[in-house]
């Protein structure tokens, strides 16, 4: 892995919402490699540098708004020659519940606006997702207005502890994943949820 981005609204009226699951997560990883989020308007977001396995990594919170996040992930991968295999994007994801986190490498973009914006951006879908389950509003056959408001209000607190842990199960592959031995990441991390 050269970035890890996490997928989230920034300010802190959504600070607290499920749709902010990625960012959590990537706050978690930076503070883990101690690394310091900087506003970088060329990147049209916060951006920290780290070192995974003695490489260079670079981390990104996207200010663009869920809907244009791609914008600033191919912005930061363009500079510095990131190819698309090489990214991982955290993110809150409807069709897993509370408590399960999974790691996938390409395929669909479930209807998330936000993996629609990165797969426009750089011209592909084969990038690395982490999908924090966050459950879906009642059933599957909510309206878009349902899950719009469902994503955009905090988890409840049996729900929020559900999401902790299963972050916390995603940290213990961290060294897997930054090692680029995805398939035993997702062995580990898919054996436990």
């Amino acid at each position: 892995m050269k970035l890890v981005a996490g997928l989230g609204n920034p300010g802190s009226k959504y600070e607290k919402t499920r749709h902010n699951a990625g960012f959590w997560w990537l706050d978690a990883l930076a503070s883990a490699e101690r690394a310091t989020f900087r506003r970088e308007s060329r990147f049209q977001g916060a951006a920290a540098k780290a070192s995974a396995g003695g490489a260079e990594l670079w981390l990104l919170k996207p200010e663009t708004f869920m809907n244009h996040s791609g914008q600033a992930l191919a912005a930061l991968a363009g500079y510095y020659k990131i190819a698309a295999r090489e990214i991982l994007v955290a993110h809150d994801e409807l069709d897993l519940p509370p408590g399960v986190v999974k790691l996938k490498f390409g395929g669909g973009l479930s209807g998330h606006n936000g993996l629609k914006s990165i797969a426009a951006s750089l011209g592909t879908q084969d990038f690395w997702r982490l999908r924090i389950g966050i459950g879906h509003p009642r059933d599957n056959a909510a309206s878009e207005r349902e899950v719009i408001d469902y994503v955009l209000h905090a988890p409840r607190l049996e729900e929020q502890q559900a999401i902790d842990a299963a972050m916390r199960r995603a940290f213990e592959v961290w060294p897997l994943i930054a090692a680029g031995t995805m398939e035993a990441a997702m062995l580990k991390l898919h054996s436990k949820t």
